[in-house]
């Protein structure tokens, strides 16, 4: 093998994993893992540790990716004590290199890949410690697993932050003026580490050793002006310094977050299973794996999601939501931690992978037996259903860190202008003469339709479906909220980006916006995920017509609660779930406390009576937690009448199918 015969001679390559990886050789390891060749992935990665203890120093980031694969090809072979003590070597380092990657968008994919395979061994191991009981007096395996699921969860939506806050900083010049150092120092670093790597690649000859000593010193200068550039942000900026480089909290400051009635669930979905902590304010946490991997888990997670994001037209061609699948799923990942929760259930929920695409509270306990007689009205059946949301308050966090970084905002100060809304914007000249959105009646579904833009070879916002309906909603959650539509709301042509720019968003608790959610590539040039408002063709104001991730972080909010009522805005995975989470985490940082999200294009009848209860029964009671809101009126949707027939008086099917009562989710605190 050529490549193991390079390292077991002891050829310099002062190239190998290096800036941008040239990681064709941990590939060949991965391979051979892959693919149960476990003695010649040995071969290969012992001969790369002996190259690398005669060459690089203890501290050098190759030592550590050398290390963390040891590691993984010991624990496949079931040499898993020693596994462990490689990986508990690596692993720090790994950290900190993954933090790095994130947040100066140096990273690629496959790097990210690499890194999570290291990880799952790690906690995968650790695991295995917390089932056999094993102490060990120098780390606690669940706090170390729980630490390190957080840093493998995140995802290129901090790059993106990363990159646009720096952009938002200007509105504070000394924060601007440190933060601009800071970048100018990384890019300088990235770029001369470049030169560095072509020079030291270059046969013997032409390598200029003086040059590359330079080098090196100015990369070491450059290195210690950075760190304490970031330390000074993180003294005189700590919000800042936070949203661009996340630490991971422990265990203990997780659940020094809680408050009395609370549980923690985090997830991290792996290639091989599933693993779960459940943490509560008090009591000891507890770690399970379940032998459901990521594979399994999607397709699982998609036979659901088929009976929720629909194409159907007609209330009578929804398809079955299956029951015994959601008792299953339930089954296999909230029952081995019932004991924990059940105890206090309020359950603060950070999802991974396929489990974001997937409200929890649709889980079923178990599913009702099956039915001797015919329906008196169509989906009735779906009351009898133990569904979790019955059993547990449910509010989703994008990362632990989400949770610790909101608990410690001061409290909000009181305000007299409880709510501003934006609805039904106009994307095209053809929409601005359209009136109300036409009755609908019977039983036709009148979903709010995602925009088929992936169906276009170019895109502009007069692409995007008008969404007439969300205008009702907006002037009746005003309404609950006691709010005066004719000053707080705006709909139409008023919900543009001018009218946003005028007005005072620290004033209200609650802000909404009612519009499409859209990602980066969804139009021409739209590099960030962004909110649509009304177009500039409409109202011939300036600006693109886009609330951008990069201007929410310039936005000063004093909010409760911001409300995203556009299509799939929460969905885990793909488009959905950059817009949630991009936006999300500027909104947060921006100043809103939650947001209130939903997971597929939602069906708009039943979705304003959701709204609108929710919201009714959050004004009424100023303690009620925002998910202890909505959790009420989806019960008060699958127990009610659900859609009367206008002209009878009689019901003709009940909301008690998931996709009327289940889509949205409470992010945040």
């Amino acid at each position: 093998m050529q490549v193991f015969e390079r390292y077991r001679a002891g050829v310099q390559r002062d190239k190998f994993l290096a800036s941008q990886l040239e990681m064709g050789d941990i590939d060949w390891v991965i391979a051979h893992v892959k693919s149960g060749r476990l003695a010649g992935a040995r071969q290969l990665i012992e001969a790369m540790g002996v190259w690398s203890r005669s060459r690089l120093e203890e501290g050098d980031e190759r030592v550590a990716w050398i290390r963390g694969y040891l590691g993984v090809v010991l624990a496949a072979q079931g040499e898993r004590e020693r596994a462990l003590v490689e990986l508990r070597a690596a692993v720090p380092a790994l950290i900190e290199l993954h933090r790095a990657m994130v947040s100066a968008d140096a990273g690629s994919v496959r790097k990210a890949q690499r890194l999570a395979i290291v990880f799952e061994t790690y906690i995968d191991l650790l695991y295995d410690l917390t089932a056999a009981g094993t102490s060990r007096p120098e780390f606690d395996p669940i706090g170390e697993s729980f630490a390190v699921a957080d840093v493998a969860r995140g995802s290129s939506v901090q790059r993106a932050l990363s990159a646009a806050s720096t952009r938002a900083s200007a509105h504070d010049s000394a924060l601007a003026e440190l933060a601009r150092r800071e970048q100018d120092t990384r890019w300088r670093i990235e770029s001369l580490s470049e030169i560095l790597l072509r020079l030291v690649a270059a046969p013997p000859d032409r390598q200029l050793p003086k040059i590359v000593g330079e080098l090196r010193r100015d990369i070491d200068a450059l290195t210690k002006t950075q760190g304490e550039l970031r330390r000074e942000l993180a003294s005189r900026f700590p919000d800042y310094a936070q949203l661009i480089d996340p630490k991971p909290p422990t265990l203990e400051q997780a659940r020094s977050a809680l408050r009395e009635g609370e549980t923690l669930l985090a997830f991290y979905v792996g290639e091989r299973g599933t693993y779960i902590w459940a943490v509560p304010k008090a009591g000891p946490a507890r770690f399970v794996r379940v032998p459901v991997g990521a594979a399994e888990l999607g397709r699982d997670v998609a036979r659901l999601r088929a009976a929720l994001d629909v194409q159907a037209s007609a209330v009578e061609d929804l398809p079955t939501f299956e029951l015994g699948l959601a008792a299953r799923l339930y089954g296999e990942l909230l029952r081995p931690v019932e004991a924990v929760w059940k105890e206090a259930p309020n359950l603060l929920v950070v999802t991974h992978g396929p489990l974001g695409q997937l409200p929890l509270g649709l889980l079923v306990l178990e599913a009702p037996a099956a039915a001797t007689q015919p329906e008196a009205v169509q989906f009735e059946g779906y009351r009898a259903a133990r569904w979790l949301a019955r059993e547990a308050t449910i509010a989703q966090l994008a990362s632990v860190n989400t949770l610790t970084s909101l608990r410690k905002l001061p409290l909000l100060t009181a305000s007299n202008r409880a709510f501003v809304g934006f609805g039904d914007p106009i994307f095209s000249k053809a929409d601005s003469g359209g009136g109300p959105a036409p009755a609908m009646r019977g039983t036709v579904l009148a979903r709010r339709d995602a925009p088929e833009l992936a169906k276009l070879d170019s895109a502009q916002l007069a692409a995007l479906p008008r969404l007439p309906d969300t205008g009702e909603e907006v002037r009746e959650v005003a309404k609950a909220l006691g709010a005066d539509p004719a000053r707080d709301v705006f709909l139409r042509e008023a919900a543009s980006e001018k009218t946003l720019n005028s007005l005072n968003l620290a004033e209200p608790r609650i802000i909404a916006f009612a519009t499409h959610g859209l990602v980066p590539g969804d139009l021409n040039g739209l590099t960030q995920p962004a909110l649509a408002l009304s177009s500039p063709e409409v109202t011939g104001d300036d600006g693109d017509g886009l609330l951008t991730m990069e201007e929410v972080l310039g936005l000063k909010l004093n909010a409760d609660w911001v409300v995203l009522s556009a299509c799939n805005t929460a969905a885990g995975a793909g488009a959905g779930a950059e817009a949630v989470s991009g936006l999300g985490r500027a909104f947060f940082y921006a100043g809103a406390r939650a947001l209130l999200v939903s997971n597929w294009p939602v069906e708009t009848r039943s979705a304003r009576v959701l709204m609108v209860d929710t919201f009714s029964r959050y004004a009424k009671d100023g303690s009620k937690r925002k998910s202890a809101a909505l959790r009420e009126a989806m019960l008060a949707m699958i127990d009610g009448e659900g859609y009367v027939d206008p002209s009878t008086g009689k019901p003709v099917y009940r909301y008690a199918h998931p996709l009327f009562w289940a889509p949205f989710v409470v992010v945040g605190d």
